[in-house]
């Protein structure tokens, strides 16, 4: 790894239930969410399009951390979405994003 860069998550979520389920649980993801952006964990986020489930991009080099923190969203917990976690080390961005980089 890069001296002084950190790693980072881009986190698929895909669907199991009906948008109907996801449209119930989706303000306490949203919360969630919240949550995680003022602890600093996302940087990014959004749904798929089309609406199959989301996109989040995290900060972070500790996969375990990550799922912990992932296990936390009412998403999971009532296995409404499936998750794919892809680790990445940022080597080349545009200068907007090097805030998140270094």
């Amino acid at each position: 790894m890069a001296e002084g860069r950190e790693g980072m998550f881009v986190i698929l979520l895909h669907y199991c239930k009906p948008l109907e389920v996801i449209d119930e649980w989706k303000e306490a993801h949203f919360q969630y969410m919240d949550e995680q952006y003022e602890q600093g964990a996302f940087i990014c986020s959004g749904r798929k399009e089309p609406r199959t489930g989301g996109v989040i991009l995290a900060s972070g080099d500790d996969e375990e951390q990550l799922w912990e923190t992932i296990r936390k969203d009412p998403f999971y917990i009532r296995q409404a979405a499936e998750y794919q976690a892809i680790r990445f080390i940022p080597s080349r961005f545009d200068e907007r994003f090097r805030c998140f980089v270094d």
